[in-house]
């Protein structure tokens, strides 16, 4: 997690640009521009050590044995999260999860993450890495990539 905290306040330069989303993209083999939630993520686990997960492809976070929510009701969230857990959040208009934060911590039904390529209002397309305060209702799945 202080990996992730200490990117907090990254920016793009222009759009899906800049010298730390270049890093982050390349990390998963992308090359700029293109959106990089994903590949922020994966850099953050690369960076405290894990090979996995390591993609640009935010559908691919959710494999399904690392799935802890909603796959296995009795680690149904809040209780059944950690940190560093991989939240995504679902877009109907993509009909796929479209975006990826890591779990900060939990507080009741309230996910405070950390999220990279959002802004303030929560797109998936913003320009920076930022702490987020997002409802359970708006996580579609939960990912464990340590355990």
């Amino acid at each position: 997690m202080n990996i992730a905290r200490g990117e907090i306040g990254v920016r793009e330069v222009g759009n899906n640009d800049g010298k730390r989303v270049r890093e982050y993209l390349a990390y998963t083999g992308i090359k700029t521009p293109a959106p990089w939630c994903s590949s922020f993520l994966s850099w953050v686990f690369g960076e405290a050590g894990y090979s996995e997960p390591k993609t640009a492809w935010s559908p691919a976070m959710f494999p399904k044995e690392r799935l802890v929510y909603p796959s296995q009701p009795s680690a149904a969230l809040p209780g059944g999260a950690s940190e560093a857990m991989v939240i995504g959040i679902y877009f109907s208009s993509l009909k796929r999860i479209g975006h990826v934060g890591l779990i900060e911590r939990l507080k009741g039904e309230l996910i405070y993450s950390i999220e990279g390529n959002t802004n303030t209002n929560g797109s998936r397309e913003g320009h920076g890495v930022f702490r987020k305060v997002r409802h359970l209702k708006t996580v579609s799945k939960v990912a464990d990539w340590i355990n």
